[in-house]
């Protein structure tokens, strides 16, 4: 196994990569998968250290779960014990629907660990978010039930997804938060409005999710027709060819930027990710052995400051195009 840099998971949460898997896209919204493409590419991502496995009952309805949990009872136990996995709840969906529910009620909680325990085949989660915020329900009642899971010995330590500052701090006051998750690149900054910060002060992580601008920084996806007809990003904003066409500018950027420094375009998005912020771990997604190494490799980068102010100012919040969900995804959003 290599060696990857260790950064802590918040309190409680112990070590692990700098660099974590999301594993969304091996079940869901990004096209056609193959169950033995993704494991394939789990066992590569093993063996080449990442420890952080990032998953959600949502994904596939349960798929992901139950694909991470085939792949952990294949590993031995050397392997096994390196790695976490971080699951979550909240999201409730239709089959063939993108639009969703929230459901953050204690009751529903209870129910929703029992059954990702049982698609991982796992005794205890290692991370266990919950992944939308129902406003309706007090944050005390819900970090409140997902700690008594802690106490039950079913979870080892709690997150939260794309919550404000208030619900953190909220929620910091009744458990031990030990990472927040949200989308955060080089094209998504809110969170450098207060909750980066917050999170460093409190000792919580924080988790990045597409990191790569859902493939965009990576200069690989140029129009929207070449994404597959399932393929969610169609119905994004930013993805829009006026708004892509926009964006493609600062893409291009990126892209002189990594040229002259001989790496890629994605590896200079995660490299900028992880030399900004020591408690930042980004999970970029793949199916692919390929992407994986190149992605691994950005964790070895090291961007000066003076690298780090110029991709800053390379990528200006206000001159993004287009929102980065379309109506139906910003259910429990704070």
């Amino acid at each position: 196994m290599q060696t990857i840099e260790q950064r802590p998971l918040g309190a409680h949460g112990g070590m692990v990569s700098a660099l974590g898997l999301g594993c969304m896209g091996m079940s869901e919204f990004y096209g056609a998968h193959d169950d033995t493409q993704s494991l394939d590419t789990l066992d590569a991502a093993v063996e080449q250290g990442i420890t952080l496995y990032d998953s959600a009952d949502t994904y596939g309805f349960g798929h992901n779960e139950e694909l991470l949990g085939r792949w952990l009872k294949s590993l031995g136990s050397a392997r096994r014990v390196k790695v976490a996995i971080a699951t979550k709840f909240g999201i409730v969906r239709q089959k063939g629907q993108y639009e969703r529910r929230i459901d953050n009620s204690p009751a529903y909680i209870r129910s929703a660990c029992d059954a990702s325990l049982q698609r991982l085949g796992v005794d205890c989660i290692d991370l266990y978010y919950c992944h939308r915020r129902n406003t309706d329900v007090p944050i005390e009642d819900t970090v409140g039930a997902m700690a008594d899971l802690v106490r039950a010995g079913k979870v080892r330590a709690i997150g939260l997804s794309e919550v404000s500052a208030d619900t953190l701090r909220r929620a910091s006051a009744v458990h031990r938060i030990a990472a927040v998750q949200s989308e955060y690149s080089l094209w998504s900054r809110g969170p450098e409005a207060g909750m980066l910060a917050l999170c460093r002060d409190l000792g919580t992580a924080f988790v990045a999710y597409s990191p790569l601008g859902r493939a965009f920084l990576t200069g690989t996806v140029t129009s929207i027709d070449s994404l597959a007809p399932d393929d969610f990003r169609r119905n994004v904003p930013r993805f829009q060819q006026e708004a892509m066409e926009r964006n493609r500018e600062m893409s291009a950027k990126l892209a002189v930027f990594a040229e002259t420094r001989g790496h890629k375009p994605a590896q200079i998005a995660l490299a900028w990710l992880l030399c900004k912020h020591p408690h930042v771990i980004p999970i970029p997604g793949t199916r692919r052995r390929s992407y994986l190494a190149e992605n691994i490799a950005a964790a070895s980068i090291v961007l000066s400051a003076a690298d780090v102010a110029a991709l800053d100012a390379m990528f200006p919040p206000d001159e993004v195009a287009g929102e980065r969900y379309p109506a139906g995804g910003w259910a429990g959003i704070e």
